[in-house]
């Protein structure tokens, strides 16, 4: 019998103390853990999660609750709380290749009992099935995107409308002259420094042939206000940040693909541009850069949807200023020990980008400029 939401000002809304997170951590780890336990990177991620999220260690090895007794030990949980956690029990699922499933069947069975509805409960049920191409469908049916209308296309600045929220605009040039205006801003600002994250890595402005689709490079300025480089791992924290910042509960969806398409490789394109290249999720330090990404963006102030926001509004902001305006908290040390890096650092930049860059300069007639970026040193072992 799913345990019912709290009545209206009776829900508990203070954040989890210890033995609360002991029994989170715990429920979590047994609806997630296939018959041989937890595999590495879900132990890495349970632990990263709860560490950052809240300031206590999860419960990896205690026997955790059932569905029914754990949703009544968040019986004065509202409905967002309860979701979130249902979430970090997807999020664990969907490292999983295959995804076994009774496990699915099991992070569904705590989600009913908790009262909670996810659409990437069904995508992650698709998974375990192996029915690959409706579950890309269902990411766009039930995730981030299928509330996507014209007024939320506005922020875009397309010049005619785009059929799907992903959908390319390669032949918009009055588009793609907002975007070459940005280059007049002065250093430091918003706009500028955008416009130098493309020339270092030769990315094309949105409405000229090969570029991103209009809705994908709003993550774009996100890489510069959060301070992310623009390798594979780097987008896992970008969109782990994206997701966790926006109180609308789909948002998770995004960090649900890039995890689809950059781990597990479930999905074989993603956000109208993105390749699948699985593996980087569980890479060493990962677990940690992801779950402070997600501490970061738990502490923007309010809710805030950083894919719609209207960017060229700040393009004239300084990015110190913006990131005090949206609440932008520093990387923890455990996140910058572990390997993550701003988009002007060593590691900031794939090999692939700088070669992209090196050609638009010499296209363009002019000297290649990085502006700090670097490819990451590897040792002669790698």
């Amino acid at each position: 019998m799913p345990t019912p939401l709290p009545a209206p000002g009776q829900a508990k809304l203070v954040p989890p103390d210890a033995p609360e997170v002991a029994v989170l951590s715990g429920g979590v780890v047994r609806a997630v853990a296939p018959s041989a336990g937890l595999t590495d990177t879900q132990r890495l991620l349970v632990q990263a999660v709860f560490s950052a999220m809240t300031g206590f260690p999860a419960t990896l090895d205690a026997p955790g609750l059932d569905p029914e007794s754990f949703a009544h030990a968040l019986a004065t949980r509202n409905l967002e709380f309860r979701t979130r956690i249902v979430q970090i029990m997807i999020l664990l699922g969907l490292v999983l290749r295959p995804l076994p499933a009774e496990v699915a069947s099991r992070i569904a069975a705590y989600a009913s009992e908790l009262c909670v509805e996810d659409g990437m409960l069904e995508v992650a049920r698709r998974f375990a099935e192996g029915s690959l191409g409706l579950a890309a469908f269902d990411f766009e049916r039930n995730g981030y995107t299928a509330s996507w209308d014209e007024q939320a296309a506005r922020s875009l600045h397309t010049t005619a409308p785009l059929q799907g929220a992903w959908e390319l605009a390669p032949a918009d040039e009055g588009l793609a002259e907002q975007w070459v205006s940005l280059e007049g801003y002065p250093p430091d600002t918003m706009g500028r420094l955008v416009t130098e994250f493309y020339r270092a890595r030769g990315f094309s402005y949105p409405g000229r042939p090969g570029s991103a689709p209009p809705l994908l490079a709003q993550h774009d300025w996100v890489h510069v206000l959060a301070d992310y480089g623009t390798t594979v791992e780097s987008e896992l924290e970008v969109f782990a940040f994206i997701a966790r910042a926006n109180d609308d509960l789909r948002a998770f969806s995004l960090l649900a693909m890039v995890v689809s398409l950059f781990e597990t490789g479930y999905l074989r394109t993603g956000a109208g541009l993105f390749e699948s290249s699985p593996g980087h999720l569980s890479e060493p330090g990962m677990a940690t850069r992801v779950a402070d990404a997600m501490f970061r963006g738990a502490k923007c102030e309010g809710s805030i949807d950083f894919m719609r926001i209207n960017w060229f509004e700040l393009a004239a902001v300084p990015v110190e200023e913006a990131r005090r305006h949206f609440g932008v908290v520093p990387k923890s040390e455990d996140a910058v020990r572990s390997g993550s890096v701003g988009p002007w650092e060593p590691g900031g930049i794939s090999p692939f980008q700088v070669r992209s860059g090196t050609a638009l300069a010499e296209l363009e007639g002019r000297p290649y400029q990085s502006f700090g970026a670097s490819v990451a040193e590897r040792s002669p072992a790698t």
